[in-house]
C-alpha cells in the first residue's frame, strides 16, 4: 500500500501501517516528536491502523493541529484525572480545546474556587511525570455503559445514550492508572510529550449550555509547546486584563451597565463623545460614496419578518416579542427589511442603481444571558448598517469598493490587514440552489476582481446569501470578526421590491448587506482594549486639560481654555486648589492626551508647557503652535504616541 506525504513523497508498505510505522520510516526524531496523524484530512491517533492508500500528515506540537492534540490530552487525560483523584465524588462532563487552551466541565460536591487551582496544577504535574502511555480502545456500547456506571459518571452515560446510532465508542486508558475517559480524541501517545501549561480560572457553566440543567464548574487552562511560549502568552493575558474595557470604562468614566437594563449600555458623557466621534467618522467615509442615511421604526409587525424569512430563522428565541395596537410585533432585530420598504416607495429605474442606503440603527436581540459581556456583547446594539441595491452587473464593482473601504478603516485604527472568510450556503436557508449558485459565483468573482484573498468557512453564510467576514487582529494578537459583506439574491424579491430594467421589465434588485464595524458598541469595546484607553486625539473625549502652577494663573487658564474651545477642541480647565503634580498625575491616569501647564512665565509670553501622554518629555511652546499641532494630528487621524504592545 502507498502513503503520500505532504511534500508529495510516496512511501510503500507491505500492509496496514500505523502512524508510528510511518514516522519511524522517516526518522527517529519524527518518531519521538509525532503526536497524531492526519489521514485524508481526518485527525487520528498514532496507533490507528491505516489499511488502504492514503494521504498522511504527521502532526507535532510545532504545528497548530498537533498543539491542539496536546491541549486536548492535557484537559481530557491530565486535568480530568487530577480532579477525579483530588475530589472523590466529582463527575466529569466534557473537556474540549478552545483558542489557546482548554477547559473541563466538572460537577463537584462543593464549590471550587480559583485558590484551589495551584493544588490541581501540582497534581497534574505529578501525573505528567508518570509518563504514562495512552491507549485508545474502541469499546462496544454495552461495555462502555457498564464502565461509566461503575465509575458513577452520569454525564458520560448521557453522552453514550444520546448517540443510539453508535455501536462502539472511543475510550482512552492510561497505562499504570485506572483512569478512563470517553473522548473523540486523538490524544498524545505518551504524557511525556506534554509541553507547558497553566490553569487560569474557574467559572460556572450549565450542562449542555442549557439553564434548565445543572450548573457545573468549568476549569480553564492554557497550554503551549514550551515554557517560553507559555510565558509570552501569560504576559499577553496580563496585558489584556489591564486593558479590559469594563475596567477602563469605569476608570475613564465612559459607561456602565446595571441589572435594571440587562444587556444595555448607560453611556456617560465621555463615552458618548467617543461613540459619536466613531459614528461621525463612518459618516465622513460614506459621504464620498453618496450614501443616503435613513432612520427606521423600532417596533415592527411580525408580518414583515415572516415574509422576509427572519421569523422562521430566529423566531421568538432571538427576538424581543411584543404587541402594539393588537398586532404581534418584534423590537427591530435587524434593519434590512425596513430598508427594503424605503426602496419600495416610488418607482425605481436601473438608472437609480446602485442605491446605497445606510442607518445607525438601534437593534434589539434576545441574546442568552450568559453570552452577554460588557459592551462587547449586548442586547441593544447600534449597527453601522447599510444596504446597496444594485443590478447583477454592478455586484463586482460594489463589493470591491466595500472591501477596500473596510480595509482602509481598519488600517487607520492601527490594525493589520484583516483576514477574510468566505461563508457559503448554510443548511437552513431560503432560495433555490440555482439562486445560491449564482450568488456564490458572483461573490467569488467580485473577490477575484478585487484581488481579495480568502479562506472558505463552509456552511456559515447568512440564511439568505453568502458572505465575507473580515477578521481583524488587535495589538495583543486577539482576533475579532467585525465587518461583513453579504450578497443577497432573495430578500428584495420576497418583500416585493423591484426596479425597471433597461428592457422595460421589472426586476428584483440584488441586495448587498454590509457592516463596516458591526455593532458600534462592540467595536468601541474593541478600540478601548486595542488602545488601552489612550485613543487617537480625534476621538478622545477630553483632548486637553489646562492648569496653572497656582491659583494666580486661574484667570489666564480660563482665557486660554476659551481660546481652545472656540477653535473646536474638547478642553477642560482644572482650577482646583491642588498641587499641580497631583493634577498631572490624576489626568495622566485618565489618559488625557495633552496636559498644559501655565505658570507666570508662560502667562507673560503666551506660551504653554505641554506633557503629552505616551511620551516622557515636556515641552514649552507658543499656544498658537500647540493649536496647530493638535489640529494637524486630528486632521491626519494619527495614532497615539507609543501605540501598541511593548
Amino acid at each position: 500500500m502507498q502513503i503520500t506525504l505532504p511534500d508529495g513523497t510516496i512511501k510503500t508498505f507491505p500492509g496496514p501501517v500505523t502512524g508510528f510505522d510511518i514516522a519511524e520510516s522517516i526518522g527517529p526524531g519524527l518518531l519521538k516528536a509525532a503526536v497524531a496523524i492526519e489521514v485524508d484530512g481526518r485527525e487520528q491517533d498514532m496507533s490507528v491502523s491505516i489499511t488502504e492508500d492514503a494521504a498522511v500528515s504527521l502532526l507535532t506540537i510545532r504545528n497548530p493541529a498537533g498543539l491542539d492534540v496536546m491541549r486536548h490530552t492535557i484537559t481530557a487525560q491530565v486535568l480530568a484525572r487530577a480532579t477525579r483523584e483530588l475530589y472523590p465524588g466529582s463527575k466529569l462532563a466534557i473537556g474540549p480545546t478552545i483558542e489557546n487552551g482548554f477547559y473541563y466541565d466538572v460537577e463537584f460536591e462543593r464549590p471550587l474556587s480559583d485558590e484551589e487551582l495551584p493544588k490541581i496544577e501540582e497534581k497534574m504535574k505529578a501525573i505528567i511525570e508518570e509518563k504514562n502511555s495512552i491507549e485508545m480502545r474502541l469499546t462496544p456500547r454495552a461495555e462502555a455503559l457498564e464502565i461509566f456506571k461503575a465509575r458513577n459518571e452520569p454525564y458520560k452515560i448521557e453522552i453514550i445514550e444520546g448517540a443510539p446510532e453508535e455501536e462502539a465508542f472511543q475510550l482512552y486508558f492510561q497505562d499504570g492508572s485506572d483512569f478512563v475517559d470517553l473522548c473523540r480524541g486523538p490524544h498524545l501517545p505518551n504524557l511525556s510529550q506534554v509541553g507547558a501549561f497553566k490553569l487560569t480560572k474557574v467559572a460556572g457553566a450549565y450542562w449542555r449550555g442549557d439553564s434548565d440543567n445543572k450548573m457545573l464548574t468549568r476549569i480553564y487552562g492554557t497550554a503551549w509547546g514550551d515554557r517560553k511560549q507559555l510565558k509570552r502568552h501569560l504576559r499577553a493575558l496580563e496585558e489584556a486584563e489591564k486593558r479590559d474595557h469594563r475596567k477602563l470604562g469605569a476608570q475613564l468614566d465612559l459607561f456602565h451597565l446595571q441589572e435594571e437594563a440587562i444587556g444595555q449600555v448607560f453611556w456617560h458623557a465621555n463615552g458618548w463623545v467617543l461613540f459619536l466621534a466613531l459614528q461621525e467618522y463612518i459618516r465622513e467615509k460614506l459621504r464620498k460614496y453618496r450614501y443616503q442615511e435613513v432612520n427606521t421604526p423600532q417596533i415592527i409587525s411580525n408580518v414583515m419578518y415572516k415574509k422576509s424569512g427572519h421569523w422562521d430563522k430566529f423566531g421568538t428565541s432571538n427576538m424581543f416579542i411584543t404587541e402594539a395596537y393588537d398586532t404581534p410585533c418584534a423590537l427591530k432585530p435587524m434593519n434590512c427589511p425596513c430598508h427594503v420598504q424605503i426602496f419600495r416607495q416610488g418607482i425605481k429605474s436601473y438608472r437609480d442603481l446602485p442605491l446605497r442606503m445606510s442607518e445607525f440603527g438601534t437593534c434589539m436581540r434576545h441574546e442568552p444571558r450568559g453570552a452577554l459581556h460588557g459592551i462587547m456583547r449586548v442586547s441593544s446594539m447600534t449597527q453601522d448598517d447599510a444596504h446597496v441595491f444594485c443590478t447583477p452587473e454592478q455586484i463586482e464593482s460594489e463589493v470591491v469598493i466595500l472591501c477596500e473601504l473596510i480595509k482602509e478603516i481598519y488600517s487607520e485604527f492601527g490594525f493589520d490587514p484583516p483576514t477574510v472568510k468566505f461563508s457559503d450556503r448554510p443548511e437552513q436557508r431560503v432560495g433555490s440552489d440555482e439562486v445560491w449558485d449564482a450568488a456564490e459565483t458572483a461573490l467569488r468573482n467580485a473577490c477575484d476582481a478585487g484581488g481579495l484573498e480568502w479562506t472558505l468557512n463552509p456552511g456559515e453564510g447568512a440564511f439568505y446569501g453568502p458572505k465575507l467576514e473580515f477578521v481583524l487582529r488587535d495589538c495583543l494578537g486577539r482576533q475579532w470578526q467585525c465587518g461583513t459583506v453579504q450578497l443577497d439574491f432573495n430578500l428584495a424579491g420576497r418583500l416585493d421590491a423591484s426596479y425597471v430594467g433597461e428592457d422595460g421589465q421589472r426586476h428584483a434588485p440584488v441586495l448587498i448587506h454590509r457592516a463596516l464595524l458591526g455593532s458600534l458598541e462592540r467595536f468601541t469595546g474593541i478600540l478601548i482594549e486595542h488602545f488601552a484607553g489612550s485613543f487617537p486625539l480625534w476621538m478622545t473625549p477630553t483632548q486637553l486639560v489646562l492648569t496653572g502652577i497656582s491659583d494666580a494663573q486661574n484667570d489666564v487658564v480660563e482665557t486660554v481654555e476659551q481660546r481652545f474651545f472656540e477653535r473646536g477642541f474638547r478642553v477642560v480647565a482644572d482650577l482646583r486648589n491642588e498641587k499641580v503634580n497631583l493634577k498631572i498625575r490624576e489626568h495622566s491616569l485618565k489618559k488625557v492626551p495633552f496636559i498644559g501647564v501655565i505658570g507666570g512665565r508662560e502667562a507673560e509670553n503666551d506660551t504653554i508647557t505641554i506633557r503629552r501622554f505616551g511620551t516622557k518629555h515636556q515641552k514649552t511652546m507658543p499656544i498658537s503652535e500647540l493649536m496647530d499641532l493638535m489640529e494637524a494630528e486630528i486632521s491626519s487621524k494619527a495614532l497615539p504616541p507609543g501605540f501598541g504592545l511593548d
